[in-house]
């Protein structure tokens, strides 16, 4: 028990202290983290309006495939944008792997099925007289789902919420694509995995808490938006 009560107190000590280590690793989670959840909202809420409000052959068999895609492994989502993005595959000549960059790309493949998912529910859970009310009134088609999305924005704010938490809080994806590069792609996940490895307790303690915090207002948020 001393030892986890030193190492608490230690890291406690590094936050508190804004230790360089802790300070980069969470500034780097946090904006790749950010800049995957805005494109998987470019994508996710589209293709998740679309699929609510259209209908079309196979729309069933599509949202199973939706539904599956939430469940995607993280090991695998690293692995295929790693043949793409290694220099045998065909974007290694962008040079991408091993850089944030490769990180957003992997971490949008992860959260645009769950943020198309929470948008789809939104849609669905929404009153089905809003769209003919609003043609009815004169609305044109566009107008109409205009209002329909102004009807269900905290559902589609949950959505983009849903997919930045999935983000942060992933590894497989930020250590095979990032390569952990101190300073560089080390996120506060794959940090806590290198350095618990190495011995550093009270490093990957402080990142814990740093990362607990940060999912905890997420959810927090989240469930607030749910209530409305």
């Amino acid at each position: 028990m001393d030892f986890l009560f030193s190492s608490f107190a230690a890291a406690l000590w590094m936050i508190g202290d804004l230790s360089p280590d802790v300070v980069d690793a969470v500034g780097t989670s946090l904006s790749v983290s950010a800049g995957a959840t805005v494109f998987a909202a470019f994508f996710g809420v589209p293709l998740g309006l679309t699929m609510g409000l259209a209908e079309f052959p196979l729309k069933r068999f599509a949202i199973t495939v939706l539904n599956t895609l939430m469940a995607l492994p993280t090991v695998v989502v690293g692995l295929l944008v790693y043949g793409f993005l290694s220099r045998q595959g065909p974007l290694g000549v962008l040079g991408l792997l091993f850089t944030p960059t490769a990180i957003v790309i992997g971490g949008t493949l992860l959260a645009a099925p769950i943020v198309a998912n929470y948008a789809l529910a939104a849609v669905r859970g929404a009153d089905p007289r809003i769209l003919p009310t609003a043609l009815t009134l004169g609305a044109g088609r566009m107008r109409a789902v205009c209002a329909l999305i102004g009807e269900i924005r905290f559902g589609i704010l949950a959505a983009v919420i849903a997919g930045f938490g999935r983000v942060i809080s992933e590894v497989g994806v930020a250590m095979m694509l990032g390569g952990n590069i101190r300073g560089y792609t080390r996120t506060m996940t794959t940090a806590i995995a290198l350095e618990t490895s190495k011995g550093e307790f009270a490093f990957g303690m402080a990142l814990g808490i740093v990362l607990l915090s940060v999912a905890l207002l997420v959810n927090l948020f989240l469930h607030f938006l749910q209530q409305r």
